[in-house]
C-alpha cells in the first residue's frame, strides 16, 4: 500500500500545475468535504489523474498544494471541516457551512455598507422547510411574547482566529430579496438585497448589534433604500406582528420624509408594539404606538 500511494503522489506531483491552475481561476475557494470530492469527481479527468482516487488526490492537495483543512468547532454541537484554496474569505466560509444558505443580518448590514464595523461575527441563514402560517394576534399575546428576551440561535461555530459563525433556521420565504454579488475578494457571495436586510435586522436586531445599530443601517441607507420596496417586502413575508411600527419609528428617527412615513402608516396601527425584545426601562412613541428602550 505504501508503494501504491507513493505513486499516486508521483503522479499528482506531475499534475500539480494544472491542478492548482484549476483552482486559482475558480470563483470558488471554499468547500465542503463531499463539494470537494465532487468537484475532483468532475476535474481529475482533464487533469489525468483518472486512476488516483479521489479521496487521495484530496488528501494531497492539503499536504503538498495550497489547499488548508478549516476545523470550525461548537460548543454545544460536533465540529464541521471545510477545504479552503489559500486564504479564504470569512464570508465564503460562512456561506458554506450549509448548502442553499446565505448571508444575513449583521453580515449582510456590513457588505451593503451600512457600517465600517469589520464584523467577527457572521450570520449565515438557513431558510426552514414552509410551514403553515396561523395565530391571532392580540395584545395581551404581543405583550407577552415580547417581555422576555428575543430566542438566539445556539448553533455557532468559531474557526482558530475566533470568528464565529451563526447559523440561523430562517422562516421559509423561498429566497425572497436574495442575490448574489461580488465580495469584498472578489468571491461570489449569495445575500439579503438592501431593503430585505433593512426588514431583517428589524425584526431581529440582536442579530446586527442592537437597536442603536438597526437605527444607524436606517440612517446610512436613507438615499439609496426605497420604502415602496421595503413595505411591499414586509407584506411578502407575511409576519404576524407588526414591524412596520418598528420601521416607522425608526424612518422618523432617521430623518426620512413625509411621504415615506405616510406609505408606512399605511397598514394602520392598531396596537401597541415594540422595538426589541425584553426592554428594562421603556420610552413610548405615541407616533408609532411603540415601546423602545430610553435614551436610544
Amino acid at each position: 500500500m505504501p508503494d501504491k500511494n507513493a505513486r499516486y503522489a508521483i503522479q499528482f506531483r506531475r499534475r500539480k500545475t494544472e491542478v492548482e491552475a484549476y483552482f486559482d481561476r475558480s470563483r470558488r475557494k471554499v468547500f465542503g468535504p463531499r463539494a470537494l470530492h465532487d468537484v475532483i469527481r468532475d476535474a481529475r479527468e482533464s487533469w489525468r489523474l483518472l486512476s488516483v482516487p479521489i479521496t487521495v488526490i484530496a488528501d494531497l492537495l492539503v499536504a503538498e498544494s495550497k489547499m488548508t483543512l478549516i476545523e470550525l468547532s461548537s460548543e454545544i454541537y460536533g465540529s464541521e471541516h471545510r477545504y479552503a484554496w489559500e486564504a479564504p474569505s470569512p464570508f465564503e466560509l460562512g456561506q458554506s457551512l450549509r448548502v442553499g444558505a446565505y448571508l444575513s443580518h449583521g453580515t449582510a448590514v456590513f457588505l451593503h455598507g451600512l457600517t465600517q464595523e469589520i464584523p467577527a461575527t457572521f450570520y449565515v441563514n438557513k431558510e426552514q422547510s414552509p410551514k403553515e402560517s396561523s395565530g391571532t394576534l392580540t395584545q395581551e399575546s404581543l405583550d407577552r411574547a415580547f417581555a422576555s428576551n428575543a430566542r438566539q440561535s445556539n448553533l455557532v461555530l468559531s474557526d482558530a482566529n475566533g470568528r464565529r459563525f451563526v447559523i440561523l433556521a430562517g422562516k421559509f420565504t423561498g429566497k425572497l430579496e436574495v442575490s448574489e454579488i461580488d465580495g469584498p475578494s472578489g468571491e461570489l457571495l449569495s445575500l439579503t438585497k438592501l431593503e430585505r436586510t433593512l426588514i431583517d435586522i428589524t425584526v431581529r436586531p440582536n442579530y446586527a448589534g442592537g437597536v442603536a445599530k438597526v437605527l444607524e443601517a436606517w440612517t446610512t441607507a436613507r438615499d439609496r433604500a426605497s420604502i415602496n420596496i421595503v413595505m411591499a417586502t414586509l407584506k411578502k413575508l407575511g409576519y404576524l406582528y407588526p414591524y412596520h411600527q418598528a420601521i416607522g419609528f425608526y424612518l422618523e428617527r432617521a430623518g426620512y420624509d413625509a411621504r415615506a412615513l405616510d406609505l408606512v402608516r399605511r397598514p394602520g396601527l392598531e396596537f401597541d408594539f415594540y422595538l426589541t425584545h425584553g426592554i428594562k426601562e421603556k420610552s413610548y412613541s405615541k407616533e408609532w404606538r411603540l415601546f423602545y428602550p430610553q435614551g436610544l
